[in-house]
């Protein structure tokens, strides 16, 4: 690690995970076991702009893995003030910032309005820097940062009965499935069964056929370029790298994907405040979970920033952010 370190790096760029601001008192979790901090989370997410702002060696791009605000504001009616505040939070350092849609965004907006908003990044990063886009209502593209490495953004909510109009065809499509596995009336409760199976929740959501099969078209382009590709996610797709009650419903239709490919190198998620890693054992793909800077104390951070090389990625965190090694399969 050391002599990576005193290398110059290719290019770099910051991740941070779970946001969720709220201009509200300090709360709990679902389930109330974990204390969140609604307001100081604006205060760290200003720690890391600073941060990345004050480095030696800028960022080319900040990854936003999801729930950028807290799904309380709907409730306040204060969903585009609270969004404000974050993006202009992060709008004062030029840096260009690639949002990644979760649960929490759709808590306060429906897909429609999302796909028009300042969370769509395909609307506002630099055309020349994007790559193509799923397409229809998917929210899910690609761009590459620098010759020889592509980051794939996917849409974990593609299937999912949130942002959906309940009397939506896709709708009833994550209905039916999810009532397979889950028969509480309340579906933010996970189905009492075997481990994997906890994932069928309300607050989670998977891939749709369409968005695979465009995933499995980019992987096969970035394999015949010699690509080394990133997918990010809100939720997380390994089992062994996080709670299965985060994991998307059809998890392991994507990790298939990722396996008959040699172009993936990481994949990146948050949704799991205690975050997570694995390595995956048949491909040597890393699989990050992000924690999640909502349930990070004042007095500490979570972010990291992640330093690019020919042959390997180094993550350098913050606060509750594990320093990582990441070396290419």
């Amino acid at each position: 690690m050391d002599d990576c370190c005193q290398q110059t790096p290719l290019f770099t760029f910051g991740v941070i995970a779970d946001i969720q601001y709220a201009d509200i008192d300090d709360g709990f979790n679902y389930s109330k076991t974990r204390k969140r901090y609604y307001r100081s989370s604006l205060e760290l997410l200003r720690n890391a702009r600073e941060s990345w702002s004050e480095s030696a060696v800028k960022p080319q791009f900040i990854l936003q893995l999801g729930d950028i605000i807290d799904g309380f504001n709907k409730e306040h009616n204060a969903s585009q003030q609270a969004l404000d505040s974050v993006l202009r939070e992060l709008s004062s350092s030029p840096v260009e910032v690639h949002h990644v849609w979760g649960n929490h965004e759709f808590y306060n907006f429906s897909r429609s309005v999302l796909l028009r908003s300042k969370l769509n990044s395909t609307l506002h990063v630099d055309r020349s820097f994007t790559g193509a886009q799923a397409g229809g209502e998917i929210y899910a593209y690609h761009f590459s940062p620098f010759p020889g490495f592509r980051f794939v953004v996917l849409d974990a909510y593609d299937v999912s009965l949130l942002g959906r109009e309940e009397s939506s065809e896709q709708y009833a499509t994550a209905l039916k499935l999810i009532k397979l596995y889950n028969s509480n009336e309340d579906l933010n409760c996970p189905p009492v069964r075997w481990s994997l199976e906890q994932r069928f929740t309300k607050f989670n959501g998977g891939f749709s056929k369409d968005q695979l099969d465009w995933l499995d078209s980019v992987l096969s382009s970035a394999d015949e370029k010699g690509e080394k590709v990133t997918i990010v996610s809100h939720l997380p797709v390994h089992p062994d790298s996080t709670d299965p009650i985060c994991l998307a419903w059809n998890h392991d239709e994507l990790l298939d994907i990722i396996r008959s490919h040699f172009s993936v190198v990481c994949f990146m998620a948050g949704h799991d405040h205690d975050g997570g890693y694995t390595r995956d054992k048949q491909t040597g793909v890393h699989h990050l979970t992000l924690e999640g800077v909502i349930e990070t104390p004042p007095c500490s951070n979570a972010f990291g920033t992640v330093s690019v090389y020919e042959d390997r990625m180094v993550l350098k965190g913050k606060g509750r952010i594990t320093d990582r090694v990441f070396l290419f399969p």
